[in-house]
C-alpha cells in the first residue's frame, strides 16, 4: 500500500509518500517534498499553483490513499486555520477527483504514533521521523517530516486495524 500524507498550507505544504512492504511494520520512503507558492501572488493564484503540483504528485506517485492532517484553529490565530482550509480543501479535492481515499487524523494523534506525547514540537517530530524512519538527517524542512508522520499514522492505524481483526 502506497500512502500519501499531507501537511497542508498556503504558503508550503509538506508531502509524504510511504509505502508498506508487507504487514505494515516495514516500509519505504518514496518521496518527500514540499509544494511552496509565491507568497506575493493572489490567492486564487497560489491555489492554481498547488493544483498544479498536486496532481504531478499524484500522478507521478500513484498513491492509494491519502492521509491528512485535520483543521484545528488556535483562538490566538483563527485565521491561520481559514488559509490552510482553502489548500486543505483543494488537495481532498484533487485527491478525491483522482480515486483516492482520504482519511483525517488529528494532528495529536499524528504526534501520538510517532512519538507518545500528542503535544510534541516541530523539533521532536522531525527527530521521531527521522529515528522511526531510519533517515541519516532530520528532515527538513519540518512540514516534509509533519507530511510523513501524517503518512506513518495512517499505516499504523491500518496496521492496528488489521492486527485488531485476526
Amino acid at each position: 500500500m502506497r500512502v500519501l500524507g499531507i501537511d497542508p498550507g498556503l504558503n508550503i505544504s509538506g508531502y509524504g509518500i510511504i509505502e508498506s512492504l508487507g504487514d505494515g511494520s516495514d516500509m519505504n520512503i518514496i518521496e518527500a517534498g514540499i509544494i511552496r507558492t509565491n507568497v506575493k501572488a493572489d490567492m486564487d493564484q497560489r491555489l492554481v499553483e498547488i493544483g498544479r503540483e498536486f496532481d504531478s504528485v499524484l500522478k507521478q506517485f500513484e498513491p492509494d490513499v491519502m492521509a491528512i492532517e485535520e483543521l484545528y484553529s488556535h483562538f490566538n490565530h483563527p485565521k491561520t486555520s481559514i488559509i490552510m482550509g482553502h489548500a486543505r480543501g483543494l488537495m481532498i479535492f484533487k485527491a478525491a477527483e483522482a480515486g483516492l481515499r482520504v482519511v483525517s487524523y488529528a494532528s495529536t494523534r499524528i504526534k501520538k504514533s510517532l512519538t507518545g506525547n500528542g503535544r510534541a514540537t516541530k523539533e521532536q517530530m522531525q527527530k521521531a521521523v527521522q529515528t522511526n524512519m531510519g533517515l541519516k538527517s532530520l528532515p527538513e524542512p519540518p512540514d516534509v517530516a509533519d507530511a510523513l508522520a501524517v503518512a506513518w499514522c495512517h499505516l499504523q492505524a491500518i496496521n492496528r486495524i488489521e492486527v485488531a481483526a485476526i
